[in-house]
């Protein structure tokens, strides 16, 4: 798979949120994004994954039907449906997936849970009209495309997109125990999520002992590992995007580590960096504001000490 960002910006109710970016990313490769403190970094994080209509600028999936569709095969079935817009393909109001930006929404702003929640329950009374959930193939089959033709749908791209972290979107709630995170991960993924299949995953993930920890009061490394892997779980996933683990911790070895990891095992991986020094990155981060595309990161270059 690989996903071309081509120019993408997103305009907020009160100006710019996201200036125009360009990015390439295929399976098998990492590429960081950096942009300053408010710069809207998440909202080009969710633009990336399907889940917000970019004002500017194409966000096209070319897909690898031959390619397995996740690390971890699991039968969960996420898939947004297509997602009709204006014209303008402006963010406009939230509806079958996309996520609406909120009326006061400042530049470096993130959508809320309730545009979120918004967003998915309108998915999901189209999927009850239409018949049944829609995945990315069979709306390229409706709309008489072959497997390998562009994918530009926000449902299709969401579909092979899975957004990590990103606050007030996909963070968990600081006050839940790990082990409910990750029995409701487990549930979005469609796999057994009972007691006992929290247990098993936990201690398969060296994370038992922290079982009835707020979620809050886990070490950034963790975290970060732990909601990768689920994520990285859901059937359908081919492509990762982190949003900010710079935020939990100055150290980026560890989170550095576990995108790569995902990225050798086939997964296509992008990393949004807010608060990380330039020094302590690997050479050609994707700037916010910039339209030229470095390559990506392929074999993976060890980060600066």
């Amino acid at each position: 798979m690989q996903l071309i960002a081509d120019r993408v910006g997103i305009d907020g109710p009160h100006g710019p949120l996201v200036p125009q970016t360009s990015l390439t990313v295929a399976s098998g490769e990492l590429v960081i994004v950096k942009g300053e403190p408010g710069t809207g970094i998440s909202a080009f994080g969710l633009a990336l994954a399907g889940r917000l209509r970019p004002s500017t600028g194409t966000v096209t999936v070319h897909d690898d039907t031959d390619e397995p569709a996740t690390p971890d095969d699991s039968p969960a079935d996420e898939s947004p449906t297509d997602i009709p817009g204006d014209e303008q393909g402006n963010p406009g109001d939230a509806g079958n997936g996309v996520v609406a930006l909120p009326e006061d929404a400042e530049p470096g702003d993130a959508p809320t849970d309730d545009a979120v929640d918004t967003a998915d329950t309108d998915a999901a009374d189209t999927d009850a009209v239409d018949g049944g959930a829609d995945t990315g193939e069979e709306t390229g089959r409706r709309a008489g495309r072959s497997a390998d033709s562009p994918i530009t749908a926000p449902g299709a791209v969401a579909a092979r997109v899975a957004v990590v972290d990103a606050p007030g979107v996909s963070e968990p709630d600081d006050a839940l125990p790990l082990r409910v995170v990750v029995g409701e991960e487990l549930a979005l993924a469609g796999r057994p999520a009972n007691k006992a299949a929290v247990s098993r995953w936990l201690t398969d993930h060296d994370a038992a002992p922290y079982a009835d920890s707020r979620f809050e009061h886990l070490d950034a490394d963790l975290r970060t590992r732990l909601l990768t892997t689920l994520a990285a779980s859901r059937k359908g996933v081919r492509m990762l995007v982190l949003d900010r683990p710079d935020r939990h911790t100055s150290e980026i070895d560890s989170w550095l580590r576990v995108a790569r990891e995902h990225a050798e095992r086939g997964l296509a991986v992008v990393v949004l960096a807010a608060t990380a020094t330039d020094s302590a990155l690997p050479a050609g981060p994707v700037r916010i504001g910039r339209v030229d595309r470095p390559d990506p990161a392929r074999p993976l270059p060890e980060a600066h000490s």
